[in-house]
This record gives structure tokens, sequence and C-alpha cells, in this order.
């Protein structure tokens, strides 16, 4: 049981990591030392989706999967829902070059927001 519990707190912490590249720069119009963690994560995440790469997380879930006796991503709400989020079934290096580009050009907009001069 222990390793399913640990299965699961991966995936969640490898969701919460897509979700803060996706848009950890909004965090920054609040607190400005957030870029000084986000964009390297940032960068991270477009060199794992651009050169087709496997975030560790994924390895590291699968086997404490296996080493709770589960054969794949079937059963609970976070197999079925969350799973989909990160592993896609028609991810191909085509779709990750896409993704990846898509990443970039969504945090080059999010930074250009956060720096853009406030009016009072």
């Amino acid at each position: 049981m222990l390793h399913r519990y640990l299965a699961d707190a991966v995936l969640l912490a490898h969701v919460a990591f897509v979700a803060f590249a996706m848009f950890g720069a909004l965090l920054a119009r609040r607190w400005r030392w957030v870029p000084i963690v986000h964009v390297p994560a940032l960068a991270w995440g477009s060199i794992v989706e651009l050169t087709s790469g496997t975030c560790p997380l994924t390895p590291l879930e699968q086997t404490l999967r296996r080493a709770a006796g589960e054969a794949g991503y079937s059963g609970g709400f976070l197999e079925h829902y969350v799973l989909a989020l990160l592993y896609p079934s028609a991810l191909t290096p085509a779709t990750q070059l896409v993704l990846g580009c898509s990443l970039l050009a969504l945090n080059v907009v999010l930074y250009g927001w956060v720096l853009w001069p406030r009016h009072p």
C-alpha cells in the first residue's frame, strides 16, 4: 500500500510541476522572486518536450506502481483522470515538439504581461 501512496504522491508532484512550468509566470506578478525558480523549471519542461525526452518522475512513478503490484494505470481517480493529462496515448515526437513550442510561447506571453508596466 505504501508504494501506491508514493506513486500517487509522485504523480501529484508531476502534475504540480507541469502546471508550474506552464503557468508559473503568473505567480511572478505577485512574487518577483518566482522567475528564479520558474525559469529553470520552464527550461527543463521545454527541453524534455523538445527532445522527446522522459521526465525522471515518469519511470519513478511506474516503478512504484509495479512495486505496488499494479499492472498499469487503471483503477482510481488519479489514474483514470490525471494520468491522461501527463501520458496521452497519442504522444509522438511531433506532438511533443508542438507541446514544447506551445509551452515556450505561452510563457513568453505570460512574462510579457507580468513585466509590462502597471499603471495605477
